[in-house]
């Protein structure tokens, strides 16, 4: 087997190829977005990757941004050859400099932005007790500062252009137990707690904030835990599945197109169930909680 034909299958076991986002069937009509812009950090990623498919298709442009310049314009080069809208830019979240260049660019280019989806992120299992300042400020200034510097730059052009908008925050289930990633547990708190503040003061604006939080979702991510708590995950919900990117990408299209128009300042849970259910070990369940004599 080749290099190519490894990753294709890696990507096929681990969530959704290309093609199956490309023809997957949706509840939204074709033109739902027609006109507007979107984007989308962290859009080379599985559920950042579903969510660029998505927009697109409904008829957006799709702006996906990341550090990686040669899989954004991978992806760019497929969205095109499906006849949809898209382009890339280079840019690292937790660069506000970077950032703020990029919005302008993109408002020279296009005229308009409509909708921020926060898809960007990351994080590495460990005991919290562990955790090494590096470790713990890589995963604040991704997950939590980056996606301020997104947010405030699409909303002071939004406000200065009288331009209303929609942010759509991906963070993970802080309601119930998510051991072994404190980090981000911290990180995306801080995202829920301002979106809900923010959504109240820039509702004058028509700026609408949401947050998608994710529960199980099998894609290329799951590599960096190990297999024992990879195979623990479909149980980790009263559904007994994983879910798919394209749940994410659904969810955020329904909170930013005009079905979602009167809410603001909610979090969405997209996990089968699982914050009712349990609990999750990314690092493994130590022995202390298993039970027995």
């Amino acid at each position: 087997m080749d290099d190519q034909q490894h990753d294709q299958q890696t990507s096929a076991a681990l969530g959704l190829s290309d093609d199956e986002l490309a023809d997957h069937p949706t509840v939204f009509a074709a033109d739902a977005l027609a006109g507007q812009v979107v984007v989308v950090s962290g859009g080379a990623g599985g559920i950042g990757r579903a969510i660029a498919w998505l927009f697109a298709r409904l008829g957006a442009h799709v702006v996906v941004v990341g550090r990686n310049a040669d899989k954004l314009d991978a992806l760019v080069d497929r969205l095109g050859h499906r006849g949809v809208k898209a382009s890339a830019h280079v840019a690292d979240i937790k660069d506000a400099d970077a950032v703020n260049a990029m919005f302008d660019a993109l408002w020279t280019a296009h005229g308009r932005v409509d909708h921020l989806v926060n898809s960007a992120g990351g994080q590495f299992p460990q005991a919290a007790i562990d955790f090494s300042i590096k470790g713990w400020n890589a995963v604040i200034n991704t997950n939590l500062n980056g996606t301020w510097y997104m947010m405030q730059a699409a909303a002071q052009r939004w406000r200065d252009r009288k331009h209303q908008g929609s942010i759509v925050n991906v963070v993970v289930v802080t309601t119930h137990g998510l051991y072994g990633i404190a980090h981000t547990i911290a990180a995306r708190s801080g995202v829920i707690g301002l979106s809900r503040a923010l959504a109240v003061e820039w509702a004058p604006l028509n700026i609408r904030i949401n947050c998608i939080a994710p529960g199980a979702i099998e894609t290329e991510g799951w590599n960096v835990y190990s297999e024992a708590a990879r195979a623990a995950y479909p149980r980790s919900n009263p559904m007994m599945r994983p879910g798919t990117p394209w749940d994410i990408a659904e969810a955020a299209v329904y909170l930013a197109a005009p079905s979602g128009k009167f809410i603001t300042g909610e979090t969405l849970t997209v996990d089968g169930g699982g914050q009712h259910w349990g609990e999750t070990w990314t690092t493994g369940k130590p022995d202390y909680f298993k039970g027995g004599d």
